[in-house]
């Protein structure tokens, strides 16, 4: 009997009970959704060799940045995958091979080779997707519009599957056309509520256009079926604590840092961990809301031995906040000389941006004002390169935004605080201009 998965290719695989667990699991994976190590395991015990379940319980193990579990794992399947596997599926492991060893570029390349010839195998299509995916991650300064086309062209193959649309209309939603993709994006919502990944695009959605209210009720509805240990659970929170700061409700915003980002909480993924915690953390601060020297000390602990070294950029710029706000001159200088260093080499694709936001950062905690409004001019435009989604990229406007007030350039403030309420509506925006009369 002959099995297949979610888009009807076909698996090697004659047990019906790990097509079935493999099936399941990748479905949890694509919703962010809690038990899909546990499913995935369940498809390698029922057949220890099948490849594809040990690949996907690699990109599970990535995302957790157990990097030897995850190559380990990798490393079966490629054996496993030569002795029995078809030609996609041999395409399908290296891909996700590739992605997990950390060879990005060749991960990109790769991924749309295999999806010209097999474009509905979802678990690669899911690679270059998203916040944290290869697209945005390459270093483009168009990687939103990127995403958006590669869903485009590959649309008429998914049609109404669930996964596919939460996907697409995120895209969109990235790339500027937020009412259309706030659409598509409930659409496949509605298909299926057990996905932390829609709910996540909706709220996205819901913060470039405004529905700042209405993102905060259906964070309230929907997380008690979201268990804490689901992969989005404390960014879902993160997104209700941004809520909170765009009517000034500091205490709010500090709450649900305590109950889901701090360190001693947090069941997120390490990239996450670092990055919802910083950010929120410093938009507290930024925005002129007092901010407990411990909080900042515990979490830059935790930050260190997670990411000790440079590498990616939006992790790099996120420990750089870490940095400036203890004042860990050595730590920044340290991360600076290797970020400098591999743009030298030719070596960061994000290019300059990344150590004019490092160095900005520090000036700002330095209350050097106007040193960080000007390292940040020339890049501000540029910021997209690091990755990450419009909502946790907005942070570093943000930053410029308060330098120029505090250094009195009040006319670039302004300029800057229209252009951003012509694309975004926004309450604490409009205070700042009251503020400035």
């Amino acid at each position: 009997m002959a099995f297949e998965d979610r888009g009807g290719l076909p698996l090697s695989t004659t047990s019906p009970d790990a097509a079935s667990a493999y099936r399941e699991g990748v479905d949890l994976m694509l919703a962010g959704w809690t038990g899909t190590a546990e499913t995935l395991e369940r498809a390698i015990a029922a057949d220890p060799d099948f490849a594809l379940a040990h690949i996907a319980r690699a990109r599970l193990h990535s995302f957790y940045q157990q990097g030897d579990l995850a190559r380990r794992k990798a490393a079966v399947a490629r054996e496993l995958v030569a002795r029995r596997g078809t030609e996609r599926e041999r395409s399908h492991v290296e891909t996700l091979a590739l992605a997990i060893e950390g060879r990005l570029p060749e991960a990109l390349a790769s991924t749309l080779r295999h999806l010209e010839a097999w474009p509905r195998d979802a678990v690669v299509l899911s690679l270059p997707l998203g916040a944290f995916g290869l697209f945005a991650f390459s270093g483009m300064a168009d990687h939103d519009q990127a995403r958006q086309d590669l869903c485009e062209r590959l649309a008429h193959h998914y049609g109404e599957d669930w996964w596919f649309l939460t996907m697409y209309g995120w895209a969109m939603t990235e790339n500027g056309d937020v009412a259309r993709g706030r659409g598509v994006t409930e659409r496949g919502f509605d298909l299926r509520r057990q996905n932390a990944h829609a709910a996540h695009a909706v709220l996205h959605a819901m913060f470039e256009d405004g529905s700042i209210d209405e993102a905060d009720r259906l964070v309230d509805d929907w997380i008690p079926s979201y268990g804490r240990a689901g992969i989005l659970h404390g960014h879902i929170r993160w997104h209700q604590a941004l809520g909170a700061l765009e009517h000034g409700d500091a205490a709010r915003a500090l709450d649900i840092y305590a109950d889901v980002l701090q360190p001693a909480a947090t069941q997120a993924p390490p990239l996450n961990a670092i990055t919802d915690g910083a950010s929120l953390l410093w938009r507290l601060s930024a925005y002129g809301h007092a901010v407990p020297k411990t909080l900042w000390a515990e979490a830059d602990t935790a930050a260190q031995k997670l990411f000790p070294k440079s590498g990616l950029p939006f992790a790099d710029v996120h420990m750089a906040l870490f940095a400036a706000a203890t004042q860990n001159r050595e730590a920044l200088a340290a991360r600076l000389g290797v970020i400098e260093q591999r743009l030298g080499d030719g070596k960061l694709p994000a290019g300059p941006v990344v150590p004019a936001i490092c160095r900005a950062l520090a000036k700002f905690a330095d209350e050097d004002y106007a040193a960080c409004a000007q390292a940040l001019a020339p890049v501000v435009a540029e910021v997209v390169r690091i990755g990450g989604s419009h909502a946790q990229r907005e942070l570093i406007e943000d930053t410029f935004v308060v330098a120029l007030m505090r250094s009195g350039e009040v006319p670039r403030a302004r300029k800057l605080l229209d252009a951003r309420l012509h694309r975004r509506p926004s309450l604490r925006d409009r205070r700042w201009q009251a503020a400035m009369g």
